[in-house]
């Protein structure tokens, strides 16, 4: 397999990052499963997805929420969520050397939950002025997300059950993953 690919090794060198997307509208009245009240749509119904990827954009892992759920909760159980990582003989990496995210994320707790796991927080502070430099970075976060919600069923949600939802999240990080390795051979 390392044979047939030798550009693999350099997708795989992680400098975590992470950010929710925008929540995303379920049209079914009364929503379903992992949906709450959009605190920005007049409380209609809606879901939220997280997600969490390399350096290169490469998804890693991805939850669904309600809209009406804190960023905040979901950030030890993405970065928990994150497979290990095969490349060089020995144990393998399960998680970032570092972590980039939004303000969402600023939590004085979490930052020193993420330093016990050995991951370097790099989160923007709530209160202080914009362009704290991690645009550089989140980029490439926004770019997937953006990806992510090329498919109509992930951006206007419509089945009920939460499990159909999350398994269309995997399938489109699957795809996201194939495009990706496709463009590094071309």
């Amino acid at each position: 397999m390392r044979n047939c690919l030798p550009n693999f090794r350099p997708l795989i060198r992680l400098i975590g990052r992470e950010r929710q997307s925008t929540a995303v509208r379920c049209v079914l009245w009364g929503g379903g499963e992992a949906t709450g009240p959009n605190p920005t749509d007049r409380a209609k119904p809606g879901s939220k997805h997280h997600i969490i990827t390399d350096a290169r954009g490469i998804p890693l892992a991805a939850t669904l929420t309600g809209a009406n759920a804190a960023d905040i909760t979901e950030l030890e159980t993405l970065v928990d969520a994150i497979p290990p990582v095969r490349g060089k003989p020995g144990r393998p990496r399960r998680r970032p050397k570092a972590l980039f995210a939004d303000r969402a994320y600023d939590s004085e707790p979490h930052r020193r939950r993420l330093r016990l796991r050995g991951i370097r927080p790099h989160i923007a502070r709530r209160g202080t002025a914009h362009g704290s430099g991690l645009g550089r970075y989140r980029w490439v976060v926004e770019r997937t997300i953006s990806w992510f919600h090329r498919p109509r069923k992930l951006r206007l949600r419509t089945d009920w059950g939460g499990e159909i939802h999350r398994a269309l999240m995997l399938l489109c990080c699957s795809l996201i993953c194939w495009n990706i390795l496709v463009s590094s051979f071309c």
